[in-house]
């Protein structure tokens, strides 16, 4: 089997690799693009295996007149930079000794001693500068069948790195099969090693949950997560019951998804803390949380937070009450999202001053939302003072 793709042909990754080649070392592209290529979604990185020593692959790369970095040269892996193209290369390496977290490896110059420390299958496909693939673990009948499966044993793979049961889930909603279901084996090892997603860093859990929750639909590998404990272990308090109907409604509405929205309907406790959002971040997700508790129509809704956030609102709403989501709510979203204020303080001053000139002005500005930003400037000001409170 062979794969294609423009990533592949670039006169200058080709290069990159045939520098290799002529110094007698191997070149496979292996991992991402690989597995990419053959469910022909998007290739966004391109991973090189090699078994030249880091050292080496630096002097051969250099000599070609290439720029190199030493990203992670202590793990083997440096970065090549051609034409403005980053490709990362590593030495085939083999476990000596892991804590969950981090592995000691050693230096290997066998490509199956590479493969075998992978995560899944379907993540130890190897393609040669041509694209015939390299299938030294059988993955290429997952990725046939759009299978997640943890190489060998799952608890040994999840022993290694327990940030591997996330990827389990986020990997599924992104490549797997909704309709077959996620791989029994690998689902019970999850629910053994539990506690292991506690030696985490925060930062780790919050860059996976993005990850996950940003596929097209999340849903199946999320309910899939609460299953084995995964979900409650990460996300104490949390509620994916309603993520399904949400996913649903994006999609019947042409919406693109948006983790954070998915976030919020899922909710849970200390979430900013628990996966580390940013201050803008958490920012939205409260606005959105507050939105969903609030009583304020559509036009409000556009007007305070914008069409976006607007929109999202009514649909964690329509999500989690099961009430209708309609075009003409929408449609009010936008309005009010467009409209702009008629009056400012000047226009009632000198009669209105301090306190006082506030609260009228308030008072004005939501008599003006429930018309539906229908009264102009001279409707406002006309309305007699007792109206307006």
């Amino acid at each position: 089997m062979k794969i294609t793709g423009e990533w592949l042909t670039n006169p200058s990754t080709q290069t990159v690799c045939q520098a290799l080649e002529k110094a007698g070392y191997k070149a496979l592209f292996v991992g991402g693009c690989v597995r990419n290529a053959l469910l022909d979604v998007p290739v966004d990185d391109i991973d090189i295996a090699t078994d030249a020593p880091p050292e080496t692959v630096m002097e051969i790369e250099k000599a070609a007149g290439f720029k190199v970095i030493p990203t992670g040269v202590e793990h083997g892996t440096v970065t090549v930079v051609a034409e403005g193209i980053p490709h990362e290369i590593t030495t085939f390496r083999h476990d000596v000794e892991t804590d969950g977290r981090r592995a000691v490896v050693a230096y290997s110059d066998n490509v199956e001693d590479d493969a075998r420390r992978r995560d899944f299958t379907m993540n130890a496909l190897y393609a040669d500068t041509t694209g015939t693939v390299i299938d030294p673990l059988g993955g290429l009948v997952d990725i046939v069948a759009r299978r997640v499966r943890f190489i060998d044993s799952p608890s040994d793979r999840i022993r290694e790195d327990y940030l591997r049961t996330l990827r389990f889930f986020r990997f599924h909603a992104w490549y797997g099969e909704p309709e077959s279901g996620l791989d029994p084996e690998g689902m019970a090892a999850i629910a053994q090693h539990l506690e292991g997603l506690d030696r985490l860093s925060r930062e780790r859990v919050g860059a996976e949950m993005k990850k996950l929750l940003a596929a097209p639909d999340p849903a199946p590998a999320v309910a899939a997560m609460r299953a084995t404990g995964a979900l409650t272990h990460v996300l104490p308090g949390s509620d994916d019951r309603a993520l399904g109907p949400l996913v649903h409604l994006e999609s019947l509405h042409g919406i693109d998804p948006d983790w954070l929205r998915r976030l919020a309907v899922i909710g849970g406790e200390d979430l900013n803390d628990r996966l580390r959002l940013s201050r803008k971040d958490a920012d939205t997700l409260s606005l959105l949380r507050a939105g969903i508790e609030s009583t304020d129509a559509p036009g409000r809704l556009g007007y305070f937070n914008g069409y976006e956030r607007g929109r999202d609102i009514l649909l964690l709403r329509a999500a989690l009450f099961e009430t209708p989501l309609t075009d003409e709510s929408l449609s009010q979203v936008l309005t009010g999202s467009l409209a702009h204020f008629p009056l400012k303080a000047a226009d009632l001053m000198p009669q209105l001053s301090g306190p006082a000139l506030g609260q009228r002005l308030k008072a004005l500005e939501n008599l003006w939302i429930e018309s539906r930003f229908s009264l102009s400037a001279k409707d406002l000001l006309s309305l007699p003072e007792d109206h307006a409170e």
